[in-house]
């Protein structure tokens, strides 16, 4: 697993009501990225990337925009140990 980078993001800004959720879904399923992205009660975006490096770097950027309608503010990330994450998927 030492292939592999778990990123933690919280994003803030516009990013609720705007399809960031599923926009953060396809584009991470189009690298094969595993995780999952989730609203938060304070109006912040939640997600977890867990795939290459590169991938994973790929989604943070990603982050930074998010879906067309977003205007995103900030982006804070972590970097934890892979949990093994499978498939990705919008938690509610």
């Amino acid at each position: 697993m030492s292939d592999r980078r778990r990123a933690h993001v919280y994003v803030s800004g516009t990013v609720q009501g705007v399809y960031f959720r599923a926009t953060t879904r396809d584009e991470a399923r189009k690298r094969d990225v595993d995780g999952w992205v989730r609203n938060l009660p304070d109006g912040r975006v939640e997600a977890v990337f867990e795939g290459s490096p590169a991938d994973v770097a790929e989604m943070i950027e990603f982050c930074h925009e998010g879906s067309q309608a977003a205007r995103v503010e900030n982006v804070d990330v972590t970097d934890e140990e892979p949990q093994g994450e499978d498939g990705f998927e919008v938690r509610w």
